[in-house]
């Protein structure tokens, strides 16, 4: 049997994850609706929006107004995504967001190009500047970050080694910068992985960087999510990314039905059933995954907000347990 952790951090994406996929515009008051509902539930992160250019990512035009809006909870600490320098300027103008000192290298140099029209060596190129930057805003940079790194639609399974070499690159531009790399953050972005594949590949991190604090987002395209979650458990991961319902996708992985990240509260219940503590209030979060299909206007891939937990189930055999045991006859 596996040693599992008794506790795991779960990092709530769903806002920015989910909404950029959305093909009518959400309302940004609705956006608000839902990120402050999460607030109440126990998580402690929220990735709320996108910085990037509206034409890109439409529904991200109201970044500035949906970051106005954010009330704070205590406890509670709100992300957001940039893909360049400009992005990450407006983020810290909100004064709204943890900042988070990453640099972040593809597995995929096809995705790369799709993605930002860069090659490998031109994002390396960047990685001092990017440093430049966040050293201006006085945020360390202590994070890589790789994505597509179990597969991609525009280049195939990605060989391991490639995922090796992107966070060896980023950590060398760390280091001679004077920082440490203290987090690794890996993306399913296409949902390629396997259990196996996310064992041998964790693994292989591992082994090269065994201080590094390794968070994963898994995306649920072919439903493997969970079970690759739990192989990531087994390999010491307690870090991971979820949004809430199943919300969203990524809409330049190629493919209309490329599935959001795994969902929350089915993550959540999971977690709970084997024991491990996430912090989080089940029965909010999965109000919080019907709030999201009302939000978005439809159904999202969620299953525990529409069946909910055991834990009532539960509750109602042990009544009727007692019931039983006060009418039963006395012994002889």
């Amino acid at each position: 049997m596996s040693d599992y952790p008794k506790s795991v951090t779960i990092h709530e994406v769903g806002p920015r994850e989910g909404f950029q996929f959305e093909k009518q515009f959400t309302p940004t008051e609705r956006k608000l609706e839902l990120v402050h509902a999460l607030a109440e539930t126990g998580v402690r992160d929220i990735e709320v929006t996108s910085f990037v250019h509206a034409k890109w990512v439409p529904q991200m035009a109201d970044a500035e107004e949906v970051s106005q809006g954010l009330r704070p909870v205590p406890g509670v600490q709100y992300s957001c995504l940039w893909l360049n320098d400009k992005g990450l300027e407006r983020a810290a103008a909100t004064g709204k967001y943890c900042l988070d000192g990453a640099l972040k290298l593809g597995a995929s140099p096809a995705f790369i190009k799709k993605n930002t029209n860069k090659t490998i060596e031109e994002t390396i190129a960047t990685f001092p500047s990017w440093i430049e930057v966040y050293k201006r805003f006085g945020v360390p940079v202590e994070q890589a970050t790789t994505n597509a790194a179990w597969g991609c639609n525009f280049q195939g399974d990605i060989p391991q080694q490639w995922v090796l070499d992107r966070i060896a690159a980023i950590e060398k531009a760390i280091l001679e910068h004077g920082y440490q790399m203290k987090r690794i953050l890996l993306s399913d972005t296409m949902g390629w992985a396997s259990p196996r594949q996310i064992k041998s590949l964790l693994g292989k991190v591992r082994n090269r960087w065994p201080e590094a604090q390794i968070r994963i987002h898994l995306h649920d395209t072919r439903g493997t999510g969970l079970a690759n979650a739990v192989a990531a458990l087994d390999m010491g991961v307690t870090e991971f990314d979820s949004a809430v319902g199943g919300l969203g996708g990524c809409p330049f992985a190629g493919h209309k039905a490329a599935a959001g990240n795994i969902c929350t509260e089915d993550l959540v219940f999971m977690f709970e059933e084997m024991g491990i503590e996430t912090g989080i209030d089940l029965d909010k979060m999965c109000e919080c995954g019907r709030l999201a299909e009302n939000v978005v206007g439809h159904e999202l891939p969620g299953k525990l907000m529409h069946v909910s937990s055991l834990t009532r189930y539960r509750q109602a055999a042990a009544e009727r347990d007692r019931a039983a045991a006060e009418t039963a006859p006395a012994a002889a």
